[in-house]
């Protein structure tokens, strides 16, 4: 069922309510789009006139979003951006084949960007676009057709495929062991602790399993795990990181695992995709070689296949 056309606006009307929202100003718009002013009115006065709502109030030279066009423009201005990027992914491959994926930061740039140049030649023809997301987001609401998720395989509306488990073990520059002489598990708790928002309790539950008596664990408190591993080379402190993702760090020397005791989270890496997108090809051949991919990463690792 379509929409009444009274409910689709043309993009002219819009784009002349954004930029007039978004810049407060019809003067600033007009200059934004390059159009006089009485032609930004007109546009707006004839959205509202079509939508049967008043979208600003006027006062004299000055223009104030009503509480409805404040809503209206947030949504508005959402759909001109998702049109846009549509564009562009377009334009970028005019012939199809275009895989739009949300990957977690560190993981895309550690792990999936160095193997991406051998998913481009096993599936030739296929542009990917990655972009960050660091926790769940609405499919129905973003311009992605998949997502790497780190947590339990629980997104709603969605399939997901494990793809690997996540060890982490306690890590420091080599000056920091040496300064504060760590040479027992318990010599831990002497150097400050650095903690990964997404992992909020990782600390406790690895010293819990080690045997090692705490109170209260504090310590600098970090969103990514580039951060950390960075604070953590600079001698910040100790942190508890998966080896993956720290191999150029641990080959350089410039971080050292004090203890190989890992401690393996309970949640795990996923690709996840809305059930709309299942027979999507980009998306299945992405599948097919990411889960090949991760299952020598387990071979490679000694850990047993999922």
């Amino acid at each position: 069922m379509h929409p009444p056309r009274r409910f689709l606006p043309s993009l002219s009307l819009l784009t002349a309510f954004e930029a007039a929202a978004r810049t407060g100003s019809i003067t600033r718009a007009a200059h934004e789009l390059s159009l006089t002013q009485s032609a930004v009115s007109r546009q707006i006065k004839a959205l509202e006139d079509r939508l049967g709502v008043e979208l600003f109030t006027r006062d004299r030279q000055t223009i104030r979003l009503t509480p409805g066009g404040e809503s209206y423009a947030r949504e508005i201005r959402e759909a001109l951006r998702r049109i846009s990027t549509a564009s562009l992914y377009l334009r970028g491959n005019p012939y199809g084949g275009t895989l739009n994926l949300a990957t977690l930061p560190t993981f895309g740039a550690r792990w999936l960007a160095p193997r991406l140049p051998a998913f481009l030649a096993a599936c030739p023809g296929i542009t990917i676009n990655v972009g960050t997301r660091l926790s769940y987001f609405d499919f129905r609401l973003e311009s992605f057709d998949a997502a790497i998720h780190f947590g339990q395989p629980d997104w709603q509306g969605c399939h997901a495929d494990l793809l690997r488990r996540e060890t982490a073990v306690p890590v420091c520059s080599p000056d920091l062991a040496r300064r504060f002489d760590i040479r027992t598990r318990d010599d831990i708790l002497k150097a400050p602790l650095l903690h990964l928002v997404t992992r909020p309790d990782a600390w406790e539950r690895w010293l819990g399993t080690q045997g090692v008596a705490f109170d209260l664990v504090h310590g600098m408190l970090f969103d990514q795990f580039t951060m950390v591993a960075e604070a953590c080379a600079a001698g910040l402190g100790v942190a508890l990181l998966p080896t993956f993702l720290i191999a150029d760090e641990l080959r350089a020397g410039r971080l050292a695992v004090l203890f190989d005791r890992p401690a393996e989270e309970r949640d795990a890496y996923y690709l996840v995709w809305p059930a709309e997108r299942a027979d999507y090809g980009p998306l299945a051949c992405f599948r097919d070689w990411i889960l090949a991919e991760t299952a020598l990463d387990r071979l490679a690792s000694h850990s047993p296949p999922e």
